[in-house]
């Protein structure tokens, strides 16, 4: 049996993903936000119907990632590029990338990322983003050991709290 499998998430999944959504980024971010910003956060972007639409949409891709067949994060992805984000006609962000925080260490993260890139180069993308919380340091650390480099900045409101997240990119480098 293989420990870490990846599938393309449907709309029977939002009830998942709406679970893994909250708790990943209550784990995260709980202890540096006030509980109200939380909240209304986690009411809107991660609340299952909402999650429903945005995995009915063709420009949402979702792909669940699996430890021993036990849900252990996902990985949303979308088409475009920020307006900072020069120099690439064809570009796709990350826009959400979360493990469950027991299953750190066993590879998800590395695994998810590998196959987001993947996809890019598959769908063609030149370019690969993403957003990241400029306190995130783990997370940045992370980004950057798969050769993304900060090239601006930007806005993210969480609740009532504007924060500043750093835009990640990296070339997505084709085998041909």
């Amino acid at each position: 049996m293989t420990e870490i499998t990846i599938r393309q998430a449907t709309e029977a999944d939002a009830a998942l993903i709406a679970t893994i959504s909250r708790e990943t980024f209550c784990d995260s971010f709980a202890e540096n936000n006030t509980a109200e910003d939380m909240q209304l956060f986690l009411d809107g972007p991660f609340s299952t119907p909402l999650l429903m639409a945005e995995l009915s949409h063709p420009d949402c891709i979702f792909f669940l990632i699996y430890h021993k067949e036990e849900p252990a994060g996902y990985i949303k992805l979308k088409p475009g590029k920020h307006t900072e984000l020069k120099g690439t006609d064809k570009a796709i962000e990350i826009c959400r990338f979360y493990a469950r925080k027991h299953m750190i260490g066993k590879g998800i993260g590395k695994a998810l990322m590998q196959h987001a890139i993947a996809y890019a180069k598959e769908k063609k993308y030149t370019t690969i983003w993403l957003g990241v919380w400029e306190k995130n340091q783990r997370a940045i650390s992370f980004y950057n050991s798969f050769d993304f480099k900060k090239f601006s900045e930007h806005d993210f409101v969480l609740g009532r709290d504007v924060q500043r997240d750093w835009l990640m990119m990296r070339e997505v480098v084709s085998s041909e």
